[in-house]
């Protein structure tokens, strides 16, 4: 934690901005059973304390429904991790994307003053109880129910930008509310996976483009127009086996799907593609047209089949080799340029853009 933060954060407990019934993450990964604090506060109070990120919504808030996550309280270290690449500091001013249980924003405004913090809620249920928590601790931003992705402009130019949703694209309405040199910290990735990246971006003078690196590893829940619609299966295979072959490549390498692993960093370079792994077979699936592929371990190497306009199974591979090719660089190696026209990735600086294909 940057040590500007750390009396911030012992002001400000996430617990205060928690509802009554939360549903932490187990350490593997998993979500618990629902907590009540009402009927278990010490248990309640345990896992509001943890270093694991708690869910607050399902199915954005609707009584019934499959029961898929739609908002959390994420894990204070990358809560601390995300402040301290922001760099916010008394006088500035600072617009936050996704309001969620108003934590963030309370550290915000903690740290700056109230009057120098807006922060943007689309769902206006979660904002409503952010707004009445915030006033019980004492702050009273601007909170405003939106769509985050158009920013406000009513409080423009912010001296930074920060997100707490992941994106897919990083809107160009960002780069016209923040200031010259200002500074944007999201998490983003690509549908390739759900594994994200925190970027931090630095806005150009002449505000055409914003450019910055990947500061680590996160995995956020996506706003709400940028989510996957998951391809369904039975609309892609239509043609099995398709074009059979072999490769030596490591199917656990290729698709290592932990925390910080190949996902993200794959998704760099094999745009407009998802993938699973099932029962031992990796299945990719094109999202701009219904190519297809499904690799399997057999021996020593993969057995593969893929068809369609695409040959996404070469794609892949191509990106995979390339990274290991290149020693195998982690997230904090590469960065991200945004413009108008799109955005470019890049190791180690912006004049070295990659491409694989």
């Amino acid at each position: 934690m940057s040590p500007a933060w750390r009396g911030t954060f012992r002001a400000v407990p996430r617990a205060a901005f928690l509802p009554d019934i939360i549903w932490p993450f187990t350490g593997d990964g998993e979500t618990s059973a629902p907590v009540d604090r009402r009927a278990t506060p010490e248990t309640w109070l345990r896992w509001a304390e943890e270093n694991l990120p708690i869910t607050v919504q399902h199915d954005d808030g609707a009584s019934t429904g499959p029961g898929v996550y739609t908002s959390s309280s994420s894990t204070p270290s990358i809560v601390a991790s995300m402040l301290r690449d922001l760099d916010a500091r008394p006088g500035m001013s600072v617009l936050e994307v996704g309001t969620g249980t108003g934590w963030n924003a309370a550290l915000l405004c903690e740290r700056l003053g109230a009057q120098a913090v807006t922060t943007v809620e689309i769902d206006p249920a979660l904002a409503d109880r952010a707004r009445g928590r915030l006033s019980e601790a004492g702050y009273r931003p601007a909170v405003v129910v939106g769509d985050g992705l158009d920013g406000h402009g009513p409080g423009a130019l912010y001296d930074r930008i920060i997100a707490t949703a992941g994106v897919r694209t990083v809107p160009m309405a960002w780069l016209a509310q923040c200031r010259p040199g200002g500074v944007i910290v999201a998490p983003w990735g690509t549908h390739y996976s759900p594994q994200d990246a925190i970027v931090r971006l630095v806005v150009a003078a002449d505000g055409s483009c914003a450019a910055g690196r990947f500061t680590g590893p996160a995995e956020f829940m996506k706003v709400r127009s940028q989510r996957l619609a998951w391809p369904v299966h039975e609309e892609y295979v239509l043609d099995r086996p398709g074009t059979v072959s072999h490769s030596e490549a490591d199917l656990g390498d290729v698709f290592d799907g932990g925390y910080g692993g190949t996902g993200m960093l794959l998704g760099l370079f094999v745009d407009d593609c998802t993938h699973t792994v099932h029962d031992g077979t990796a299945w990719l699936y094109g999202l701009g047209d219904r190519s297809w592929a499904a690799a399997t371990a057999e021996g020593a190497g993969v057995r593969v089949h893929q068809s369609g306009p695409r040959r996404l199974w070469d794609e892949v591979e191509a990106a995979y080799r390339w990274w290991r090719d290149q020693g195998r660089p982690d997230v904090e190696r590469f960065g991200l340029t945004v413009t108008a026209a799109g955005r470019e990735v890049w190791l180690d600086g912006p004049g070295a853009v990659v491409n694989v294909r």
